[in-house]
């Protein structure tokens, strides 16, 4: 059974960081690309960051230069970390497993609340 756990969300203040973590665990985790994604009331889910298994990486053009993704492979385990949060910011953080590049599955956390405010 695969499972994608998150953690590490709550509240901030604005300037303020945080550093989410997603566990996986039943699937061969080195061969995913890992991403995380937001979705904040009313929006759509959002690519926020992404990790490919050769560790490419792309980020939203939103958070550029304030957050950073990064995985250990022998901890099952993709990070973000976030620095300099917003309001704008305050979202569900999804992380997310896509094997669809090598015919594998699509997964997804039940995600974690990241909350910016003052």
């Amino acid at each position: 059974q695969v499972q994608l756990v998150e953690s590490g969300g709550g509240l901030v203040q604005p300037g303020g960081s945080l550093r989410l973590s997603c566990a996986a665990s039943g699937i061969d985790f080195k061969l995913y690309p890992m991403g995380w994604y937001r979705q904040a009331p009313g929006n759509q889910r959002e690519l926020v960051a992404r990790i490919n298994s050769n560790g490419r990486l792309n980020y939203a053009d939103s958070v550029k230069g304030r957050f950073t993704i990064s995985r250990d492979n022998a901890k099952n385990t993709v990070y973000l970390q976030m620095n300099s949060l917003k309001a704008e910011d305050t979202a569900v953080y999804y992380c997310n497993a896509n094997g669809d590049v090598w015919g594998l599955g699509d997964y997804w956390g039940l995600g974690t609340q990241v909350t910016v405010s003052s």
